[in-house]
């Protein structure tokens, strides 16, 4: 946790360090090191998942939740807890939108509703909506890009409807793919769960795969001829160009792994990575600039000084949140038998055990981050349509 708070701390730099001139997001070290090279952490945790497993003789599932609590911990927690720095502990915010954040309570009594009656029906929703989250982030960012380019750097300019579609359709389109294939072999699956139980059988058949490829490789072929026409004209956009092909390259085979849940999590890192720089950023902008004192003193108060390791220290402190929830959902679940897990389904009862205690600690992990990350989700959905975040920076 210190290394990664460290590492947030490099985009201490005050806020006017910002590169006015060039179509990097705040200045090219900044967007190198937060939105496009920090991809280099995407193998990461599979790695460690196969040295605990091959070379510690580690149970798969140990090894498998020892990374996914340290990814928690150490970056996808934080990220999901600093999205309410900016909605639910914003008073400005609030008074704006009071029905996006009173609904919000209505997701963790899905959640929790979801983990006890059907635990695989949650992890299926909860895949895809991750799927669908991370690239909207992806389709956030580019538009980030293109607001840039046309307010700041080419003003008046256009980016085209055309340009955009298929900017959007090859971020949108690349982790499907796999999905597809790995759903039409029946072997779809999320930890210890069989996810293609709730998915309809017509999806469990190869014209999926089909369809999902030949839509993913049309767009590929357009975004590539659209960077050649914009490279030859001299108006292509660098760091939005490389940062969208450095997301279809890692993201396009990340289904295609045994472990979905390990693999996911190096894509969860890159993209909680991008996110707390962002919204870090954008607090600070805020701070600087706006009025962040009156409408989140407590915000402020942790955003004080050059750089963001009180922010980063505040979302952590956040995480306790989830703790409680797992400790509440720990003991209710030791005292229930689920009745998806059928005893004659195992030869002996100690195998029988150990699939009720996984599912036990499954309920309980997956309703304390759900729960949360749900609610990160739903409110993200909301500030990413907020193109002109960064605006107040270019001025």
């Amino acid at each position: 946790m210190s290394a990664t708070s460290a590492s947030l701390s490099v985009s201490a730099a005050p806020v006017l360090a910002q590169d006015k001139s060039s179509m990097w997001l705040r200045n090219r070290r900044w967007d190198l090191m937060f939105i496009i090279v920090s991809v280099l952490g995407v193998p990461l945790p599979y790695l460690f998942y196969l040295f605990g497993k091959d070379v510690l003789q580690l149970d798969p599932d140990v090894s498998r939740n020892i990374i996914n609590g340290f990814v928690a911990v150490a970056v996808g927690g934080p990220h999901m807890m600093s999205t309410l720095l900016r909605t639910s502990f914003d008073g400005e915010f609030r008074q704006r939108y009071p029905m996006l954040v009173r609904s919000s309570i209505i997701i963790p009594i899905i959640v929790v509703s979801l983990a006890f009656l059907n635990l695989t029906l949650l992890l299926t929703i909860f895949f895809f909506w991750a799927m669908l989250h991370v690239l909207h982030q992806v389709t956030y960012i580019v538009e980030l890009y293109n607001h840039k380019e046309h307010v700041i750097i080419r003003k008046n300019s256009t980016v085209s409807l055309r340009a955009r579609m298929i900017d959007y359709a090859v971020v949108l389109t690349c982790l499907f793919p796999m999905a597809a294939f790995k759903i039409s072999q029946g072997t779809f699956a999320v930890g210890t769960n069989d996810l293609t139980r709730v998915i309809p059988d017509a999806f469990q058949h190869p014209w999926l795969f089909v369809a999902a490829a030949g839509v993913f490789f049309v767009s590929l072929t357009a975004f590539v001829v659209k960077s050649i026409q914009e490279y030859r004209a001299g108006v292509i956009n660098w760091p939005k160009t490389i940062f969208i092909s450095l997301t279809v390259a890692v993201f396009f085979p990340l289904a295609a792994f045994e472990n979905l849940d390990t693999a996911f999590q190096g894509a969860n890192m890159w993209h909680s990575f991008q996110y707390l720089a962002i919204t870090f950023y954008i607090i600070k902008i805020k701070q600087q600039y706006g009025n962040l004192d009156q409408s989140a003193p407590l915000v402020a108060r942790f955003s004080k000084g050059k750089d963001s390791r009180g922010l980063f220290a505040l979302s952590v402190l956040m995480l306790f949140g989830s703790v409680v929830v797992f400790i509440v959902m720990r003991f209710l679940a030791g005292y229930i038998n689920p009745a998806i897990i059928d005893p004659t389904t195992f030869t002996t009862t100690e195998a029988y055990l150990k699939a009720v205690e996984l599912w036990r600690f499954d309920v309980a992990y997956y309703t304390a981050i759900l729960s949360f990350l749900w609610i990160h989700y739903y409110h993200d959905h909301f500030l990413f349509t907020n193109f002109e975040a960064l605006d107040a920076a270019y001025k």
